[in-house]
């Protein structure tokens, strides 16, 4: 290997580590401070806060390491810029496509590695997380899954759903069972969905069976529409709901797969399963603008600006690939464009500086 392929690979992957391992160390150290309390208030041991937190620290990593990659890109070649180094470079007839070549490599071996972390240890860890979180911490016993169905149990009401879709803030396959003191069946009512709006739940087409107590038959009326005060909310509905980060990209493939043979609206589910591709692809596109931008003639003597510059990209990036999948998210966008639009266009933008560079 090339001496100035392995400087290359050895300083980007030396100030990459420092990037990471710094902001890591300061979103653990804010989110401790604001969630030790809670750990104390439940009675838990210290230890157990700091396994939680060690839990969370390869989803921080993963959502750092587009960021990472762009920053180390534009601190390498900016020191070397300000060292003269680049400048020999291109005296000794070194191409700029010679230096992109170890960094696009290794930009190639941290969205591997990205993809790895989010496909085999995040869903683990996450997971873990949530359940300390929600059952230890916040004592949130009351809702449980199983799969897509959701069993809620409240003061003598057990209700049980068949599929909740989060974006819409709608369930599906509604069951609601009212008890007496005795725990004797009094009334239940069977929707086949309902929607969320102003405090209260509107169910859709719903078969109502309420016992008589002078004759002890049940009573059956069917209408199109029935609004009913429900003793949980979509925020309660959407923590027993498992997250798209707790399961691997198979895992997400067949739940989808499975939500939509059974005749449900899986969109939702469809556009994070682009985005377990899409994202760990930013560190390829993330190290090209890096590049493009460090190597502009106002940058080169600015290392400041360039890493001003940097962070700004990355901020922009990031409102672009959010509103997209939120677009996805709401069907105004296919999944596959919603999660691969921000990619594309920062791609051509990259290529674009790169082309425009005064190397």
């Amino acid at each position: 290997m090339p001496i100035i392929y392995q400087y290359l690979v050895k300083e980007v992957t030396k100030f990459f580590g420092i990037i990471l391992a710094t902001v890591v160390v300061i979103y653990l150290a804010v989110d401790f401070f604001e969630k030790i309390d809670d750990f104390i208030e439940a009675g838990l041991p210290t230890t157990k806060a700091f396994y939680y937190f060690f839990l969370k620290i390869p989803f921080i990593i993963a959502q750092i390491m587009p960021v990472g990659t762009l920053l180390s890109v534009l601190l390498v070649f900016g020191l070397m810029s300000r060292n003269n180094e680049m400048m020999a470079l291109k005296a000794s007839g070194i191409s700029i496509h010679y230096l992109l070549a170890p960094i696009l490599t290794t930009s190639i071996l941290f969205a591997l590695s990205l993809f790895l972390i989010s496909e085999e240890i995040i869903p683990i860890t996450m997971d873990k997380a949530n359940r300390i979180w929600r059952i230890e911490v916040r004592k949130e016993s009351a809702v449980s899954s199983r799969e897509k169905n959701i069993w809620i149990k409240s003061n003598r009401m057990i209700s049980h759903i068949k599929y909740y879709n989060p974006a819409q803030k709608a369930i599906y396959g509604v069951t609601l069972n009212h008890f007496d003191t005795a725990f004797k069946l009094i009334r239940r009512i069977d929707a086949e969905r309902g929607t969320f709006q102003g405090g209260t739940w509107t169910l859709f087409m719903v078969m109502e069976q309420s016992l008589e107590k002078e004759t002890g038959r049940y009573q059956v009326s069917s209408m199109d529409q029935k609004t009913e005060t429900l003793p949980f909310y979509p925020e309660d509905l959407q923590r027993a709901v498992k997250k798209s980060e707790e399961m691997s990209f198979s895992e997400l493939y067949q739940f989808a797969k499975k939500v939509e043979d059974e005749g449900y609206d899986a969109t939702l589910y469809r556009v994070d399963l682009h985005t377990k591709i899409a994202f760990p692809f930013v560190c390829i596109v993330m190290c090209l603008a890096g590049a493009g931008i460090a190597l502009k003639r106002t940058v080169r003597d600015a290392l400041p600006l360039g890493i001003a510059y940097g962070v700004g990209t990355a901020f922009l990036y990031w409102i672009l690939y959010s509103f997209c999948v939120s677009l996805g998210y709401g069907e105004m966008l296919p999944p596959f464009i919603a999660a691969w639009t921000a990619n594309f266009m920062f791609l051509c933008g990259g290529a674009f500086n790169l082309l425009k560079t005064d190397y």
